[in-house]
């Protein structure tokens, strides 16, 4: 759909209280949302949209839980999750401005006790390091330790980092990780004694009167009740599913905010760190640091026929690429039921935020793609039916394969007694596989959400069958038996993502009997 220029009289009919400057017709915009909303089913989605440090779309749509039917509004907070790390290296720029940190101090200048699997690796690695997903650690490597609501603490957490085998050399590969992002919080923390919580709050989200913004779910006041609840499909149907926003994700991801706070960021964010109100979050200067792509990799096939990108990198907390020619950066944010999309376009003083409380990554993409597409004038495409294409056809095939075969050389099973016991990893901790009323079941003894029941598939593979189905698709776990039918250690494997779209890295546990 293309859209058309802006009347000032159509911006009066649409209800929204600025003035746009923009080709942009925030009628149309809102036509695409409630388009992109019903086709990927998504009950509730706010957008915001700056361009030329004015506001022209802030407003909400749909339901912010299904089972109250409130409705969202520009100030219902969501949980947006990876877009937290923006506001990380952000702290750590006005502490670079400061001249309490540089850039490529040593992160064990500042966190004597910061420790990696590799020596070297551990004396050299920097704050730029943390913040560029180049550390060697693999995607998403450890996050067993922080998601779903781990009681582990964060001196647990940075102890815990030095039995995580590397994926890749250091500095060699792009591998998003968000222990790194813990890790810098926690720089964030030390240097300026207080909690990244507290700091985030009170030298980010205050000044720019970010008023409704919380840097953890836990400290948003309980006389808000304006907060959204994400939705997860399953079986044909939605699902409202609480998490707590990732709280334990800290620098990596606990913020919880609105599209009408979110605003404020991004028209810092094209002012080079100017606030709204004149005075400087953090220097321009700082800005090209975080906006410089510190680790690059190919675009794809597939980008470059959508929209000509030709490289993809990631500075500071942010993404980078090239659109049609143009600088683009952004961040994608992902909980249990609940995606968020922050994109800026610099050259064109564009940002658009949206916050969203079902995990279809393309329903955002297709609203965000045609409000670029009217931007940048670009041909028309219908993003919504594109996207909405490729979404339903993978999602298909995923379902298809969720279901495990049937083994081609079926074994029975030992006797549950052989199973039971304590398995141990050095990064996670314990794992316990005991009996209960004749059924073998597991508990994830950090991780109170993660904890099931083993049914057997064959041999000494089972299938666990998570007590919340909508926290996790099932697993497969293989145990190595002794010779006296003991358990020696078990590896775990996710039969497939389509029930959730998020799956826990099972691969990187090593889980061995403990003694």
């Amino acid at each position: 759909m293309k859209l058309t220029k802006l009347a000032i009289a159509g911006a009066l009919l649409t209800g929204c209280a600025f003035n746009s400057y923009a080709d942009i017709d925030t009628a149309q915009i809102e036509q695409v949302i409630e388009n992109s909303m019903a086709r990927f089913d998504v009950p509730g989605m706010a957008v915001a949209v700056v361009e030329n440090d004015k506001v022209i779309l802030a407003k909400g749509f749909g339901i912010s839980n299904l089972d109250t039917g409130k409705k969202v509004n520009k100030d219902t907070l969501f949980g947006i999750a990876s877009n937290t790390k923006a506001f990380t290296a952000a702290a750590l720029a006005k502490l670079v401005d400061e001249e309490k940190i540089s850039w490529d101090d040593k992160v064990i200048d500042h966190l004597p006790e910061f420790c990696l699997y590799d020596p070297y690796v551990t004396r050299e690695l920097t704050i730029r390091d943390l913040l560029s997903h180049r550390s060697g650690l693999g995607l998403g490597q450890g996050d067993l330790m922080i998601w779903p609501d781990t009681d582990k603490s964060i001196e647990d957490i940075l102890a815990g980092l030095k039995y995580l085998k590397p994926a890749s050399s250091f500095r060699s590969k792009y591998a998003y990780n968000n222990l790194m992002f813990v890790t810098a919080g926690e720089v964030v923390a030390r240097v300026s004694g207080m909690s990244w919580n507290d700091y985030i709050e009170k030298n980010i989200l205050q000044p720019l009167h970010m008023d409704n913004s919380r840097a953890g779910f836990s400290r948003i006041p309980k006389s808000n009740k304006n907060w959204a609840t994400g939705h997860i499909p399953m079986d044909g149907k939605l699902h409202p599913f609480f998490v707590n926003y990732l709280e334990d994700f800290r620098g990596a991801g606990a913020i919880a905010s609105s599209v009408s706070d979110m605003s404020q960021w991004l028209r810092t964010q094209l002012a080079h760190g100017t606030m709204p109100n004149g005075e400087q979050l953090f220097s321009e200067k700082q800005q090209a640091q975080m906006w410089h792509p510190h680790i690059t990799s190919l675009a794809s096939k597939s980008a470059y026929e959508a929209y000509h990108q030709q490289f993809r990198g990631y500075g500071l907390g942010w993404s980078i690429e090239d659109f049609h020619g143009i600088k683009k950066l952004g961040h994608g944010g992902g909980i249990l039921g609940m995606v968020s999309q922050v994109t800026l376009l610099p050259e064109k003083n564009l940002g658009i935020v949206i916050l969203s409380n079902q995990q279809a990554f393309s329903a955002l993409s297709a609203v965000t793609y045609e409000i670029l597409e009217d931007a940048l004038d670009l041909e028309d495409k219908d993003w919504v039916e594109t996207l909405a294409k490729k979404h339903f056809e993978g999602k298909q095939k995923a379902y298809a394969d969720a279901k495990p075969e049937a083994p081609a050389d079926y074994q029975p099973q030992l006797p549950n007694i052989s199973y039971t016991g304590t398995l141990h990893d050095d990064w996670y901790g314990d794992v316990v596989i005991e009996e209960l009323d004749g059924k073998l079941r597991i508990d994830f003894t950090h991780t109170k959400r993660l904890k099931g029941r083993l049914e057997h598939y064959t041999g000494n593979t089972f299938i666990v069958k998570w007590d919340e189905k909508l926290l996790e698709a099932d697993a497969y776990i293989t145990f190595d038996m002794s010779t006296k039918n003991r358990v020696n250690k078990a590896k775990m494997r996710a039969v497939s993502t389509a029930v959730t779209d998020f799956s826990f890295d099972f691969r990187n546990l090593t889980l061995k009997a403990k003694k």
